[in-house]
């Protein structure tokens, strides 16, 4: 372990340094982890995003169709306003 042979030649005994060097190869062995972890992650949030993303789309297409009928709703009702207000015009001419 080139690790174990640094603390040696730093001035370690060598049941020290290779001790503090099984320690630190425990401790990362606990922490770090593995590609197939990363990997596992990495799938595990592309599919959360794209669940995210068609919730998204079906959001905006749902919004979208508010809007629109809202949009034409008022429409209606301006028009009829409209012709309302020409009618009652008209008769006072």
């Amino acid at each position: 372990m080139a690790y174990a042979d640094t603390l040696k030649a730093g001035g370690f005994s060598p049941q020290q340094a290779e001790t503090q060097a099984r320690a630190l190869a425990e401790i990362l062995d606990r922490q770090m982890a593995t590609k197939a972890e990363v990997a596992e992650h990495e799938n595990h949030l592309q599919h959360a995003i794209e669940v995210l993303r068609l919730e998204m789309k079906r959001d905006i297409a749902e919004t979208k169709a508010d809007l629109t009928r809202w949009v034409i709703g008022a429409g209606v009702l301006q028009t009829t306003i409209v012709v309302g207000v020409v009618l009652k015009v008209a008769k006072l001419i």
